[in-house]
């Protein structure tokens, strides 16, 4: 793998955001191993045997990412941008399979009290969004410290300089996005 300084990655970023279709086949592999560490935090929390897999979230998340017109700013803010794509591609399987679940147009089998329970993941993670898409319309930028931070696995300071805020305030609203997700998903069990 070829080893670029951060500012040769921002270049092919700033690049692709200006309409360069070959400066995002060139950064791919130079973030690969990173889009795969968030990926994998990300079904990390998922039920066992998904469907997806790491290698397939990450090529779903770089068709996603490549036909999407943005502005990457730095390479901590194509990670948090990446890591909301993910959880998107994994909120839309979920759906899906609930949908599928409740009859859509597959044949009903019935299913064994091992197999409901893990099939439950899928309904608190639409949870989780729900209660971040409630987060985000009362504060977008405390969904986007807990899209960061919980989700792309950044620290706090990537966090900060992703956000263009202080690590203080990054502190400060990762606290409070907490207490709202804790009381918001409390509520609803």
């Amino acid at each position: 793998m070829l080893d670029l300084s951060p500012a040769q990655v921002t270049q092919l970023l700033h690049d692709h955001s200006s309409g360069d279709p070959e400066a995002f086949d060139k950064l791919f592999p130079l973030v690969y191993d990173e889009l795969r560490r968030i990926a994998s935090r990300h079904l990390n929390r998922e039920r066992r045997f998904h469907t997806l897999n790491t290698t397939a979230l990450v090529h779903e998340c770089y068709l996603n990412l490549s036909n999407r017109e943005a502005s990457w700013e730095n390479r901590a803010h194509f990670s948090a941008i990446a890591s909301k794509a993910m959880r998107h591609l994994l909120i839309d399987y979920a759906r899906r399979r609930n949908a599928q679940k409740r009859g859509g147009d597959k044949q009903i089998i019935p299913l064994d009290g091992q197999e409901i329970a893990v099939d439950s993941n899928t309904e608190q993670l639409i949870e989780l969004d729900e209660a971040l898409t409630n987060l985000s319309a009362k504060d977008e930028r405390l969904s986007q410290v807990v899209e960061c931070r919980f989700f792309g696995g950044m620290t706090m300071e990537e966090t900060a300089s992703a956000m263009k805020v202080s690590v203080r305030t990054v502190q400060r609203d990762w606290n409070r996005a907490r207490a709202y997700l804790h009381r918001a998903l409390s509520s609803e069990s």
